[in-house]
């Protein structure tokens, strides 16, 4: 996950606006919109202000974070990591898929559910691989 899209998740989860956002934190709409959109990078000053916001610390805020590019188990969206340490049903999905996966988003929203993440797994398997 990067942080562009922890940002986001973040505000997603509790169902805030850019706009609250702003308001809590006294950062402009167009400054935590850069964020989000990964246009530019914050300050430690800028984190701080975040993770109160979030009623968490600066460790919290980043852990899910991979500044490697790379995805960590950590920053799977929910439900989808739900999917992945299920025995039966996670046991089929590969590596590959699950980053394929967790890129998944329709205007800002998710999957929640364990069973929403294994139907779109099933109907793209279905159609990438025939």
């Amino acid at each position: 996950m990067t942080l562009a899209e922890r940002f986001r998740e973040l505000r997603k989860e509790r169902g805030w606006r850019l706009k609250d956002v702003a308001e809590i934190t006294g950062l402009s709409i167009p400054y935590l919109s850069d964020l989000e959109r990964d246009r530019t990078n914050p300050s430690l000053e800028t984190l701080q202000t975040l993770a109160r916001a979030y009623e968490m610390t600066v460790n919290d805020l980043l852990a899910p974070v991979d500044f490697y590019g790379r995805r960590t188990s950590s920053s799977l969206p929910r439900g989808l990591a739900e999917l992945i340490g299920d025995p039966v049903l996670g046991a089929e999905i590969t590596p590959d898929w699950i980053e394929t996966l967790s890129r998944i988003e329709l205007r800002g929203r998710r999957p929640e559910s364990k069973r929403d993440w294994y139907e779109i797994y099933l109907h793209l398997k279905r159609v990438l691989e025939g």
